[in-house]
């Protein structure tokens, strides 16, 4: 039976979007993965037009919040941002919870290539912080 991973983050809408992405497409044989905001906003374009880049389609994922999954249970719940690890609910008894934080890509300036280019780098990110992580799930 696959293990079962919730990402959290504030708004649903980049990092925790991604993260889900890429779990559930590198190592989907073995992990669900699930996301969820402590509240639900809608996807960030740019987060769908980099991971369609590295051939993850996320574009028919929505912004959920917590409430969504309070019935579930999850062998991991992990915090991509300092906001959602302060107000993560403690309902996800018995799991191991963990914080991994990235740079939240929606706050970069500039012009479109320079933001473009953060949010290339932050999937990056997070696209080997997870499967190191969960290398040896």
């Amino acid at each position: 039976m696959k293990k079962k991973v919730l990402f959290l983050c504030t708004h649903n809408s980049c990092r925790s979007q991604m993260a889900e992405g890429i779990v559930n497409h590198y190592l989907g044989d073995r992990l669900q993965a699930f996301s969820a905001g402590t509240e639900a906003t809608s996807v960030n374009p740019r987060a769908i037009a980099v991971m369609q880049e590295i051939g993850i389609d996320i574009s028919g994922h929505r912004s959920k919040t917590l409430d969504e999954f309070k019935e579930e249970s999850f062998d991991y719940v992990i915090t991509l941002c300092g906001d959602a690890k302060e107000k993560c609910p403690l309902f996800f008894g018995g799991v191991e919870r963990m914080h991994l934080g990235f740079h939240d890509p929606s706050g970069a300036s500039g012009t479109d290539q320079e933001i473009m280019a953060e949010f290339r780098r932050v999937r990056d990110e997070i696209r080997h912080r997870l499967l190191e992580f969960f290398r040896n799930a």
